[in-house]
């Protein structure tokens, strides 16, 4: 789907997008789990080179946020600090970036790492160690939630055990987060969103992020539920606003997940169709946290499956035009710049 970019000029700062490489992780899913390699999530890898691209498909892209997807573990560091080598691949890459021979974009400008906060109080290890893989662009740990008793609207690669937010170890793991003023990134789905509004409540003063809306579920057992609990996921996303530490990300809709759209991949659908899709959900969530609580993220490339990257933004751009030119500053880049902390980028 081609389209003319809307607002060209308008920053952006990207704060959610991730980089791997499946291909050695697919024996481990034997058939028919392959279809989540190969149409949930279109590409088997996905590296510096071909998130560049997406970058500088028009948009004003200043630079991007990456976000943990357990890619490049390494090892040799043991199960407690493993998810370092992953941090160390995109510090490499951040600079790679940063070298301004790949073009104006700051890839990576800020790090979200993986540390296992079911370990406890020896989390603060690992913490420590993914920090010092980049003491100047980590900026936090994302230890999703998701999980679904029905194990199709998942898929093999995600094992979070139910009620993960409420376990007193993740907990006692969590207090570590807020020893070094690190910030936290939620993925659950949308029944699970009180897990996230019990976590806020119980650490008022540790930044967390919720992903993707809360992920609006369509597929599997929920097909065609979207309507009917969309009441349900409206009242906790206005009960979650109420928590002062916490902002959303305005984005993920186009997961397969969410089945805003049921084709995929990357349907073909157009930016004017998508925003009459997600706007109901965007507009909740903004009123419900405010323009400074909130920012629009890309999910790149697992969003790929509904919207190319260009016509993507252009629907958020289509959803926000009628907010002030303060309010799309904020939603579009400054929220993302103050909550991971790469307001450089601003100056």
């Amino acid at each position: 789907m081609n389209e003319a970019i809307l607002e060209p000029d308008w920053p952006i700062i990207d704060p959610h997008h991730h980089l791997w490489d499946l291909r050695p992780m697919l024996p481990m899913f034997p058939e028919p789990r392959h279809r989540f390699i190969d149409g949930l999530v279109p590409v088997a890898h996905y590296t510096f080179d071909q998130f560049n691209e997406e970058v500088a498909s028009g948009h004003n892209i200043l630079a991007t946020i990456f976000m943990e997807c357990g890619a490049f573990y390494n090892a040799a560091y043991g199960d407690a600090k493993k998810s370092v080598g992953e941090v160390e691949f995109v510090n490499g890459v951040a600079a790679q970036s940063a070298s301004g021979l790949y073009g104006n974009t700051r890839l990576c400008a800020g790090i979200v790492g993986h540390a296992d906060l079911l370990l406890g109080s020896s989390a603060g290890e690992a913490l420590d160690a993914l920090l010092a893989a980049s003491p100047n662009r980590f900026k936090g740990i994302r230890h999703q939630g998701a999980w679904d008793a029905d194990t199709e609207v998942l898929g093999p690669p995600f094992h979070a055990p139910p009620k993960l937010y409420k376990d007193t170890k993740f907990r006692e793991g969590f207090t570590e987060l807020g020893k070094r003023g690190m910030s936290f990134d939620a993925w659950v789905l949308e029944p699970q969103l009180p897990d996230v509004i019990d976590l806020a409540r119980a650490f008022p003063d540790t930044p967390i992020c919720l992903d993707h809306c809360g992920t609006p579920l369509g597929m599997a057992s929920y097909t065609g539920k979207l309507e009917e609990r969309f009441g349900i996921w409206r009242e906790n996303i206005i009960e979650l606003g109420k928590c002062d530490n916490v902002m959303i990300k305005l984005g993920g809709l186009a997961m397969h997940n969410c089945a805003m759209p049921e084709k995929g991949p990357a349907a073909g659908i157009g930016s004017e169709e998508l925003a009459k899709l997600w706007k109901p959900y965007i507009e909740t969530c903004i009123e419900a946290f405010g323009t400074d609580r909130a920012m629009f993220e890309s999910n790149y490339p697992v969003d790929r499956w509904g919207a190319t990257y260009p016509v993507l933004w252009n629907a958020f751009k289509r959803i926000a035009s009628g907010a002030s030119a303060d309010e799309k500053a904020a939603l579009f880049a400054g929220n993302a710049a103050r909550f991971y902390r790469v307001e450089d980028i601003l100056a």
